[in-house]
């Protein structure tokens, strides 16, 4: 711990006084005796005072607290809060004065920790040092005292609707009220006589040093200096380090202020400002209009263009000059779900990233775009930050890990709250995504393929069959795939949410979709799923045919074909055994024997292109009857596609 006694108190409160005494308003007249003597204190108490004091209260001061009565016994405008704080004849204890304890207590649970009680009996035991405040209770803690046998200070407001904050000493919360008061200065308007001293002077000249450190790769240092600095309230300081903290994942209160208002800097720094709004409001139209006062009317312009785009996932990132073209290749790759070499071709170009203006940390914009913004993560983020740009020289930082594991292997994990639902997926050899839709999707009226839609999350997919369908039929199993590059020249169609797997109806893709010289891999698991019996099955076509396949449901193995002996079923489904256990070794079979995989990330956390498949499961026979369930809002689980069944509806479904 921190030696409190050895701190020169009246060179910190002189330089106090000062700065307080300059930076009122010549108009102000309260305490003007103070403001001429340049002196917020008064004379110090000597050691007799204090022991009269301590005697008083039955209780031996802590180590700062007397120090600093030494130097002045009370002190004026502590802070924003605080006009009077006790010396050694005001200091009391509280005793639940306030009738604070009751309220506090009534928030109390069983589970209710430590410290949460200890801020309930404070009200009961603390010493109190605030003799005028604007509602503000200082109290000082002698049962929350550390090793040197420093008291805790606590403040609450009630208008600030935060529980009480914690000081370490006085020491502690003396130079916290310094910070405030600085910061309550700085932010006092243009109307305002300037406030400038050697503080200010000083922490203005640790921002400069602080951008140059962070252009440097020096991340860490320079955003502890721009925390330093913001909490005095100091110009750049908060925008500068809000760029940095949003590289690291952390966008909640960050606003890019005196920055984002800027044209020169609006275009990078207004997209991410505007995507975590559309994140967390409403479709109402409005912008973040509290951290735009004082833009042009461009710049409010922009922000509610920038917001449309946003919420139709039409926004498109682009930056100037050869970084700007590694963009553009980036997002290729990335919508298609090659989201590992997408990073790498953007981390590769950062060396000819070029700032918008001496302000500008690092390229920002590209998070509000719907393809490129999921490939940020935290350890991405550090080595952004960790590499040396704009102008600047450092060591470059080594690359962060990939997220893609490769193989098929990642899907027997489970998912988010061990999620255990089944999937199903497609691969074709030899076509480009965008070929998918056009062996899978059923025509339109012209009897055309359908085309793949925008990149959607597996979020918004769920969500899209989730409030869109309006008829459900239990012979129409229509999948909203997302679609990519599975490796090898082969292209992947996806369902992370499939129904219930039913053999007796299932109808394989993969014959459709082998067209002449092609191979077409089906794989639908169901091992792992919360409903139904485990299943799994496998189907490879080619050349418009089936060449072989299986199928382990109901505890039984069917086959057809000559099945290769890597993917034997029985080698993975013998008697007795679990068969959730297959899983993996399945899909690595799987993955061998075609040399092929799913981009994890892509699929998990980034955007895909999408399409919907026609129907997985065969037309009802002569004498079967099925259902249709019409609905006029969406259905909570969907089981399939959108078109209606020949022949008609019945009641309830029956199989004869």
């Amino acid at each position: 711990m921190t030696d409190t006694t050895a701190f020169d108190w009246r060179p910190f409160l002189l330089k106090w006084s000062g700065e307080w005494a300059d930076g009122r308003p010549e108009e102000e007249t309260r305490d003007e005796t103070a403001r001429q003597a340049r002196w917020l204190g008064f004379p110090p108490a000597s050691e007799e005072r204090i022991v009269l004091m301590e005697e008083r209260l039955g209780r031996r001061m802590p180590p700062s607290y007397r120090e600093f009565l030494k130097v002045s016994d009370g002190w004026r405008h502590t802070g924003g809060f605080v006009a009077l704080l006790a010396g050694t004849t005001e200091a009391r204890w509280h005793d639940d004065a306030s009738q604070l304890a009751g309220v506090f207590e009534e928030y109390l649970d069983e589970d209710a920790g430590a410290e949460e009680r200890r801020e309930a009996d404070i009200w009961r035991r603390g010493l109190q040092l605030d003799v005028e405040s604007d509602g503000l209770y200082v109290l000082m803690d002698p049962e929350d005292v550390d090793e040197d046998g420093e008291w805790a200070v606590h403040t609450w407001a009630g208008w600030r609707a935060a529980p009480p904050e914690r000081h370490a000493s006085f020491l502690a919360f003396m130079v916290d009220m310094h910070r405030e008061f600085h910061s309550l200065r700085a932010h006092r308007g243009d109307e305002e006589p300037v406030f400038a001293n050697d503080t200010t002077r000083e922490l203005d000249s640790l921002v400069e040093e602080a951008r140059l450190e962070a252009l440097r790769g020096g991340w860490e240092r320079a955003l502890e200096w721009l925390d330093k600095a913001r909490g005095y309230g100091r110009p750049r300081a908060a925008g500068l380090g809000d760029q940095i903290r949003r590289l690291l994942g952390k966008s909640y209160m960050v606003y890019y202020d005196g920055l984002v208002t800027d044209p020169r800097y609006a275009p990078e720094l207004l997209p991410p400002l505007v995507a975590e709004h559309a994140a967390h409001s409403y479709r109402d139209g409005s912008t973040p209009a509290f951290h735009l006062r004082g833009a042009g009317d461009d710049v409010v312009s922009s922000a509610y263009a920038t917001l449309e785009q946003v919420r139709n996932g039409t926004y498109r990132y682009a930056a100037p000059g050869p970084f700007g073209e590694a963009v553009e290749r980036a997002r290729e790759l990335a919508r298609w779900g090659d989201t590992d070499r997408a990073w790498r071709t953007l981390s590769d170009a950062l060396a000819l990233w070029e700032p918008l203006g001496p302000d500008h940390l690092a390229p920002l914009g590209w998070l509000a775009d719907p393809v490129l913004g999921p490939l940020l993560t935290p350890e991405r983020g550090r080595e952004l930050l960790s590499a040396p740009r704009g102008g600047q020289t450092g060591e470059a930082p080594g690359p962060a890990a990939g997220l893609d594991p490769g193989g098929l292997a990642w899907l027997a994990e489970p998912g988010p709250g061990n999620d255990r639902s089944s999937y199903r997926f497609l691969l074709v050899e030899g076509v480009e995504p965008q070929e998918l839709p056009g062996r899978l999707a059923d025509g339109d009226e012209n009897g055309d393929g359908t085309g793949l839609d925008a990149p959607l999350s597996r979020r918004e997919v769920r969500a899209r069959v989730r409030h869109s369908r309006r008829e459900f039929s239990s012979y129409d199993d229509r999948a909203l795939v997302s679609v990519g590059r599975a490796g090898g020249g082969w292209s992947f169609a996806f369902d992370g949410d499939p129904a219930p797997f039913d053999r007796r109806r299932f109808l394989s893709p993969a014959a459709a979709a082998a067209g002449a010289g092609t191979r077409a891999v089906v794989v639908w698991s169901g091992l792992r799923a919360g409903h139904g019996e485990p299943s799994f099955h496998l189907s490879v076509a080619r050349d418009g045919g089936e060449e072989y396949a299986f199928t382990y449901a109901e505890g039984e193995i069917r086959s057809s074909g000559e099945i290769p002996q890597a993917l034997d079923p029985s080698r993975f489904f013998g008697d007795g055994e679990d068969a959730a256990g297959a899983e993996r070794p399945l899909l690595e079979a799987v993955s061998g024997q075609f040399g092929v995989q799913l981009p994890r990330h892509a699929i998990m956390n980034g955007r895909l292109h999408t399409f919907t498949t026609r129907s997985w499961t065969r037309p009802p026979e002569e004498g079967e009857r099925y259902v249709v369930i019409r609905t006029r809002q969406g259905a909570a689980r969907p089981a399939g596609g959108e078109r209606t069944p020949p022949g008609g509806t019945a009641p309830e479904e029956e199989r004869t």
